[in-house]
């Protein structure tokens, strides 16, 4: 869907980045990283979608440093919504409603 939208993807998984060179090939759309810094840098937005250890304790002050638009999806509901906030980022939790976040959240950043 993100790539149907004209996004390109940047794109870091410690244990999945063989795997998925081998699914999706070379493209001029996606640029995967060797570290989750290096995915992070200029990237519109950040979105967790996978659990591993090494990503539950980020600097969210290097996020905020790093994104061009300080949001965070959490696809994984890993990160205290209030810490997040606290950091200057904008916290969007899928699955898991966070204060009186709702779907216009999402539609409003996407605008």
């Amino acid at each position: 869907a993100l790539w149907a939208e004209g996004a390109k993807v940047q794109a870091y998984d410690p244990e999945a980045m063989n795997e998925a060179q081998t699914i999706f090939g070379q493209r001029d759309d996606l640029m995967l990283c060797g570290t989750k810094e290096a995915a992070l840098r200029g990237a519109d937005a950040l979105l967790i979608a996978t659990e591993w250890k090494n990503f539950r304790a980020p600097s969210f002050e290097l996020i905020r440093e790093q994104l061009s638009t300080p949001v965070v999806f959490d696809g994984r509901n890993l990160y205290d919504p209030a810490v997040v906030a606290r950091h200057g980022l904008t916290y969007v939790s899928i699955g898991r409603k966070v204060g009186g976040q709702d779907d216009r959240v999402t539609k409003e950043l996407a605008a």
